[in-house]
């Protein structure tokens, strides 16, 4: 059976939660997800979780805000002018919404207060300051052979 590196191609089913046992997302309800290790598509703290893991290992995985979805950061807070929300939208304290950057990118915030002309959000990650637990499932590792060494 193959062994997790740094650069393998692994499917594996999730499940994404707390440390108080509440699940926020259980990918073992969903097809395997694939992902090539390396690329940044997973929680840093995750991939190297994995490393070492076989086909066929299940794993419960606590990982800290660090190496996770990283520490609240104050400076993320923003008050926004309450016109800038679509009039229809009913806000509520815990609400997540996304926004888009300048970039064209999306992010998303939570609602923390609002009144008739302002709304604060929090643009941090939803997870962050959080330890999180994982629990994996390795279905299959594909390690590709190494690049030959070539010498001059």
């Amino acid at each position: 059976m193959a062994i997790i590196n740094p650069r393998s191609m692994v499917t594996l089913h999730y499940q994404l939660g707390l440390t108080d046992d509440s699940i926020i997302e259980d990918g073992f309800e969903m097809e395997p997800m694939t992902v090539q290790l390396g690329n940044g598509e997973m929680a840093e703290g995750l991939e190297m979780a994995l490393l070492g893991l076989r086909e066929g290992a299940e794993q419960t995985i606590d990982i800290g805000a660090d190496m996770a979805f990283g520490h609240i950061d104050e400076t993320m807070f923003r008050a926004m002018p309450r016109s800038s929300f679509d009039p229809d939208l009913e806000l509520q304290e815990g609400l997540i919404i996304e926004f888009s950057t300048p970039e064209g990118d999306t992010l998303p915030g939570t609602i923390l207060a609002f009144n008739e002309h302002e709304v604060r959000v929090d643009l941090n990650h939803p997870l962050a300051g959080q330890t999180v637990r994982y629990r994996v499932k390795i279905l299959e590792v594909v390690n590709t052979p190494e690049e030959p060494v070539t010498l001059n």
